[in-house]
C-alpha cells in the first residue's frame, strides 16, 4: 500500500486535512445522466394545471417529478413538446393519443393555491389498460412544494415498481472554495436528493470530512480541524446546534451512527494506535472494541447493529473487516484488489460498497455478502466516499473529472451513472440521508 497516493486510508491524523481535494462553494448540484437503462420505462408526466393568482406556479411540480423519474434511469418521461394533449384529469384524457406515443404510464394533476399554503392532486394511469393505478390530494406549503413532488416521485416509482423510491431525502457533502487572497474556506452542505435547494449549515476556515446523518436525519456527525487538530462534533441540521462529541489527543476521525441512533461507532488514537471505539452519546462512556497494531478506521454498523464493518491494514494492505458487536470475532471480508476501504452497507443488510484499489485505479465496487462475489462498477480512477441511497438502489460516491472534484451516483447493477457538478468548484465527502422523519 502506498499511502501517499491512496487519499483513502489513514495512518496519521494529520493526513487527515489532506484527504480534503478542492471543492467548491455553495452553488446548486446539476445532474447529468450519463448512463441509463437500456429499455427504460416510458412514462408521461403532463405539465400540473396551475390554479392561482399568479401567471406562473412557484414550482412545475409535473417538470420535477418528470426529472425525479428520469434520473433514476429507469423511466424515460415524453418531453412535454411532443404531447399531442395535456390533461390534468381522467375526463380530458385521450388514451389512444399517448398509445401512439408508445407511452406505457401518465401522470397528470393539479396545483391549486389555498390561503397561506396548496394542494396538490396527481393521479397515475396505466395506458395500456385505461385503469387509474394511484392517486393522491396533498396539502403542502410553499416551503414544501418541491419535497412534494419528490414525495409523488416515490409513489409514482413504488407503484410501477415495486420497489420505494428515494427522490424524498437529502445529501450532505464538503465543499472548499478559494477567496480573492486564497484562503481556502471549507462548508458542509445539505441539499435535496436533485441537488436543490443546497444550503450550509457550517461555513469555516478550517478543513470538515465525514459527515455522518443520524438515524432520524435530524442530525449530522463530522469531523473539523477547527481547534487545530481532528474533532468529532453533532449538529442539528435544522437550528444549526451542535455539540462537541469527542476531542482526545491523536486521531478522532469517522463518526458512524448506531442504528438506535444512541451510540457512535468512532476512531481514536488516544491509546497509540488508531483503533476502533464506541461512543455512548447519552453516558459518554467509550467501549474499545479492536485492538491491533494495525490501523483500524472508517468503521460503518450492519443495519441490524449487531456488527460493524472496518478498514484495516492488519493484512498487510487495505482490506475490509467484519466485527461482531457480541464476542469481538473478527472475519476478513475483501480478498479481490491490493486495496479495499471506506465501506458503506446496503439497508437490506445484503451488500457492501467500497473503494476497490488495483494497478493504481481506485474504484466503487459492491460486495455480496451471502456469496462473496465482488463486482466493480465504475471506470473512473480516483473514486472515494461510497455511501448508499436508503433504498438502496443508487450509491453517491466523489470521484475526479478532469482534475476537478465531482459527486457521482451509480445503481447498485452498475447499469445507471449519474454526475452532479457544482457550477463553481468542486465537492467531496458525500453521505445520502436516510428516510426524513
Amino acid at each position: 500500500m502506498e499511502l501517499q497516493n491512496l487519499k483513502h486510508f489513514i495512518k496519521l491524523w494529520a493526513l487527515l486535512a489532506a484527504l480534503l481535494v478542492s471543492a467548491g462553494g455553495q452553488a446548486a448540484l446539476t445532474i447529468e445522466i450519463t448512463q441509463g437503462v437500456q429499455g427504460a420505462l416510458p412514462i408521461a408526466v403532463a405539465p400540473f394545471k396551475w390554479e392561482g393568482k399568479t401567471a406562473e406556479p412557484p414550482v412545475k411540480i409535473g417538470g420535477v417529478i418528470a426529472a425525479d423519474l428520469h434520473r433514476s434511469g429507469r423511466f424515460t418521461p415524453l418531453p412535454v413538446a411532443d404531447m399531442l394533449s395535456r390533461p390534468n384529469e381522467s375526463s380530458r384524457i385521450n388514451f389512444g393519443d399517448w398509445r401512439i406515443l408508445g407511452q406505457e404510464h401518465l401522470v397528470v394533476g393539479t396545483l391549486r393555491e389555498l390561503g397561506a399554503g396548496y394542494e396538490v392532486r396527481f393521479k397515475l394511469y396505466d395506458v395500456f389498460r385505461a385503469t387509474q393505478l394511484t392517486g393522491y390530494s396533498i396539502r403542502t406549503s410553499g416551503k414544501r412544494l418541491r419535497l412534494t413532488a419528490h414525495q409523488i416521485s416515490d409513489i409514482i416509482y413504488e407503484t410501477i415498481l415495486g420497489e420505494p423510491g428515494a427522490f424524498a431525502t437529502r445529501i450532505a457533502y464538503v465543499t472548499e472554495i478559494r477567496d480573492s487572497a486564497g484562503v481556502r474556506n471549507y462548508s458542509l452542505q445539505v441539499a435535496d436528493s436533485d441537488g436543490f435547494n443546497a444550503k450550509p449549515i457550517l461555513n469555516s476556515r478550517h478543513p470538515l470530512m465525514s459527515p455522518s446523518w443520524s438515524p432520524d436525519g435530524a442530525r449530522l456527525a463530522y469531523v473539523s480541524f477547527e481547534t487545530g487538530r481532528p474533532a468529532i462534533y453533532i449538529q442539528e441540521v435544522v437550528s444549526g446546534k451542535r455539540v462537541l462529541i469527542s476531542h482526545y489527543p491523536g486521531l478522532n476521525s469517522a463518526p458512524a451512527w448506531s442504528p438506535d441512533g444512541e451510540r457512535l461507532a468512532l476512531v481514536l488514537s488516544k491509546g497509540g494506535n488508531p483503533d476502533i471505539y464506541i461512543l455512548d452519546l447519552d453516558s459518554r462512556k467509550l467501549k474499545r472494541i479492536t485492538r491491533s497494531f494495525a490501523i483500524d478506521t472508517e468503521p460503518v454498523w450492519s443495519p441490524d447493529g449487531s456488527a460493524i464493518v472496518f478498514t484495516s491494514d492488519r493484512g498487510g494492505r487495505p482490506q475490509l473487516y467484519r466485527i461482531s458487536i457480541r464476542d469481538g470475532k473478527v472475519q476478513r471480508l475483501t480478498f479481490e484488489g491490493r486495496y479495499n476501504a471506506r465501506a458503506s452497507w446496503s439497508p437490506d443488510g445484503k451488500y457492501i460498497a467500497m473503494v476497490n484499489g488495483d494497478r493504481g485505479k481506485y474504484r466503487i465496487a459492491v460486495l455480496e455478502l451471502a456469496s462473496g462475489a465482488m463486482r466493480v462498477l465504475t471506470d473512473t480512477e480516483l473514486d472515494e466516499s461510497p455511501s448508499f441511497a436508503p433504498n438502496g438502489s443508487m450509491i453517491i460516491y466523489a470521484t475526479e473529472i478532469g482534475q476537478k472534484g465531482v459527486l457521482s451516483a451509480v445503481s447498485v447493477d452498475g447499469r445507471v451513472h449519474q454526475r452532479l457538478m457544482l457550477q463553481e468548484g468542486a465537492a467531496r465527502e458525500p453521505a445520502w440521508s436516510p428516510y426524513m422523519q
